[in-house]
């Protein structure tokens, strides 16, 4: 029996990294159990994208590739207009949805029952303590009884708990960019612009979209210019009414897409920030995904966690049950990756809601300009690509 059939791995979070995790794992032959807070999978949220030869690699080892292309949108245009709905600025399909654009939560439903067979799932609970020991990690939840297993791995998002247990508070890596964003569903009626319109003045922006796959709902998204700000994140009414005051007093169809909070089943909404934390593991507990390299927005976060999720399970099983060995590797092949990845996501509110007059017209000049367009596509290419290793041997011999 190898290491790995023996190897007990604990990840925290059911997102998008947990489960590209939990995937390789069991394909390796681990024993892993995914706890997710939430009661049930979470749908909704932004479209995410994949971009480049790196991120359609490990989609198409994943087994998953062609799956993921009959749910593509096929990319989501984008028109800036002014209050009085003179356009500003259009961005095609191609340069916001990349080679691949899939809705958040169908990724999300994909990957868990790709990893489903191979993983335990337990949701509706959390971690609440942890304590390595010599042989392993001793787990508190909220809810179920202690466990201890071999590893633990956080891959529950920017605002991570099993880091803030193992690594410190949240303030030591969490830097605030200066943005928030939300977005949330709702229905389609006819008296909204479908066809990705955006209404941007400076430091703010209100877009609204039609439902690629069912014409009957429409998407809505939103980022605003603000310092820090206090709230409570699992209260959604705190979260609405910071988004109402925000774009109080524009016009168009802005005060529609507030009117539609009220109803809005689910509703995602949190700071731009990025996360830097100086080592990824401490003994037995890793870090992956945001709660490692995260940037909210527009720093390719989904397609990093994807390619990261593929380096670390192939690692730890390249390592046959040493660990350490396999987190610094996990580490050295992928943090010059993840650094690149996220400084777009320093530049996502800026370039979305320039703060001033003057940056909202600099930005459009430049933009306007198709050429300007295609350089920073490829730049975008370029960025999210690293040389991967192959471990297609080793699932080979697992059988």
């Amino acid at each position: 029996m190898s290491a790995s059939a023996r190897t007990r791995v604990l990840i925290s979070g059911a997102s998008i990294a947990g489960p590209a995790l939990a995937h390789w794992l069991g394909r390796y032959g681990f024993e892993v159990t995914v706890v997710e807070l939430a009661p049930a999978l979470r749908g909704g949220g932004q479209n995410v994208d994949f971009r480049g030869p790196t991120h359609l690699t490990v989609l198409e080892r994943m087994g998953v590739l062609e799956e993921l292309r009959t749910l593509d949108t096929g990319g989501s245009p984008i028109t800036f207009v002014d209050q009085d709905g003179r356009r500003l600025l259009h961005l095609p399909a191609d340069f916001a949805g990349g080679e691949l654009e899939i809705p958040r939560g169908e990724l999300a439903r994909l990957l868990y029952r790709h990893s489903e067979s191979r993983a335990e799932y337990v949701f509706g609970d959390s971690v609440e303590a942890l304590e390595q020991t010599p042989s392993g990690v001793r787990v508190a939840f909220r809810h179920g009884a202690p466990r201890e297993f071999d590893l633990v791995i956080g891959a529950d998002g920017l605002h991570s708990t099993v880091r803030r247990l193992a690594f410190g508070p949240e303030q030591r890596y969490v830097r605030h960019l200066g943005y928030y964003a939300a977005t949330w569903q709702l229905p389609n009626d006819g008296g909204l612009p479908t066809d990705g319109t955006a209404l941007n003045v400076p430091g703010r922006l209100m877009s609204v979209g039609a439902d690629h796959r069912d014409p009957t709902r429409a998407g809505a998204f939103c980022l605003f210019a603000s310092p820090e700000l206090r709230y409570d994140r699992h209260d959604p009414g705190q979260q609405k009414a910071l988004v109402r005051q925000a774009f109080a007093g524009l016009g168009r169809w802005v005060p529609d897409l507030l009117r539609s909070l009220d109803a809005a089943p689910e509703l995602y909404f949190d700071s731009i920030s990025r996360a830097d934390v100086p080592s990824w593991s401490t003994g037995r507990i890793a870090l992956l995904g945001d709660a490692a390299c995260g940037a909210t927005i527009g720093g390719m976060g989904t397609g990093t966690a994807v390619v990261a999720a593929y380096v670390l399970a192939g690692e730890l099983a390249l390592a046959d049950g040493d660990h350490r060995a396999a987190f610094a590797r996990y580490e050295e092949l992928l943090r010059g990756y993840a650094r690149g990845c996220q400084k777009g996501g320093d530049r996502t509110g800026p370039f979305l809601a320039p703060r001033t007059r003057a940056g909202l017209r600099l930005r459009n000049g430049l933009l306007n300009r198709r050429w300007v367009l295609d350089r920073m596509l490829a730049l975008g290419k370029q960025v999210s690509s690293v040389e991967l290793p192959d471990y297609r041997a080793l699932l080979s011999a697992v059988g």
